[in-house]
C-alpha cells in the first residue's frame, strides 16, 4: 500500500520507460529516413505510437508518484530545476529560429526584405488579434494559479478551462491566418523562415494546450494542493514561455519584418 516517504530522497524501482522511450524514439528516426526516401510511411508511424505511449505511460507513473507523497519537497526541487532546464532548451530551440530569420532579413541575398513578390502578413489584423488572446491567457492562467495557492478550487478550474478555451481559439485563429497567406512554405527564403518559426510556436501552443488539460482533468479529481502542485506550475512556465516566444514572434518577424 502506498505511503508517504520517510526521507527526502525517492528511490525508484526499475521502469522499462527510458528504454521503450529511445528504442521508440530510434524507429521513429529511421521511420521518418525511410518516409523521407518514399519507401514506407508505417514504421514511422509504429515509432511514433511508441513515442505516444511512453510519454503517457510515463508521465502515468509521475502522477501515481505524487499523489503516493513520494515528491518529497528535495524531490521537487529536482523536478523543477529539471523542468526549467527544459524550458532554458526551448529558449535556444527558438532562438536558432530568430537568428535564421534576422540573418536573411538583416543580409538578403537579394536586396530587399521582403524579397520581391512576398507580402507579408498585415500585423494587426489576425496577428494582433491572437497576440490579445495570449495576453489574456497569460492572465488567466495566473489566476488559475493564485487561485491553487488560495486553496479556491473553483478559481482553479475556470481558470484553466477559459485558459484552454483561449489556447484553442489561438490554434483556430493561426490555422485561419495561414490559410490566407500570399506567399508559400517553399520556394522562397521568407515563406520558408516565417512558417517555420511560427510555425514551431504554434506547435508548441497545442502542447501547452494538452498539458493544461491534463492539469484540469487532474483538478477536477482534486489532484494539487497549494503546497504540492509541481506538475500544474510546469505547466503555467511552459504557458508563459510560449506567451514570451509569441511577443518576440509578434514584434519581430510580423510588425518589424514586414
Amino acid at each position: 500500500m502506498a505511503h508517504a516517504a520517510e526521507h527526502d530522497y525517492q528511490i525508484l524501482p526499475p521502469s522499462p520507460w527510458p528504454f521503450l522511450g529511445a528504442l521508440s524514439g530510434a524507429v521513429f528516426l529511421a521511420g521518418l529516413v525511410l518516409w523521407f526516401h518514399d519507401v514506407t510511411p508505417w514504421l514511422a508511424a509504429v515509432g511514433f505510437l511508441g513515442i505516444v505511449y511512453v510519454m503517457y505511460s510515463w508521465w502515468s507513473d509521475l502522477v501515481a508518484e505524487a499523489q503516493a507523497g513520494q515528491h518529497t519537497p528535495v524531490v521537487r526541487i529536482s523536478l523543477r530545476m529539471g523542468f526549467f532546464l527544459f524550458i532554458l532548451s526551448e529558449v535556444m530551440f527558438f532562438s536558432a529560429w530568430f537568428w535564421n530569420y534576422f540573418n536573411h532579413a538583416l543580409f538578403p541575398l537579394t536586396g530587399e526584405w521582403p524579397p520581391e513578390g512576398v507580402v507579408p502578413f498585415d500585423p494587426w489584423g489576425l496577428p494582433f488579434i491572437n497576440t490579445l488572446i495570449l495576453l489574456l491567457s497569460g492572465v488567466t492562467v495566473t489566476y488559475a494559479h493564485h487561485s491553487l495557492i488560495e486553496n479556491n478550487r473553483k478559481g482553479l478550474v475556470w481558470g484553466l478551462a477559459a485558459t484552454i478555451v483561449l489556447g484553442l481559439m489561438f490554434t483556430a485563429f493561426q490555422a485561419w491566418e495561414y490559410s490566407e497567406a500570399q506567399f508559400p512554405f517553399s520556394g522562397n527564403i521568407y515563406g520558408a523562415s516565417f512558417f517555420m518559426a511560427t510555425g514551431f510556436h504554434g506547435f508548441h501552443v497545442i502542447v501547452g494546450t494538452i498539458f493544461l488539460a491534463v492539469c484540469l482533468v487532474r483538478a477536477l479529481k482534486g489532484h494539487f494542493t497549494p503546497d504540492e502542485h509541481v506538475g500544474f506550475e510546469a505547466a503555467v512556465w511552459y504557458w508563459h514561455f510560449v506567451d514570451v516566444v509569441w511577443l518576440f514572434l509578434f514584434s519581430g518577424i510580423y510588425i518589424w519584418g514586414s
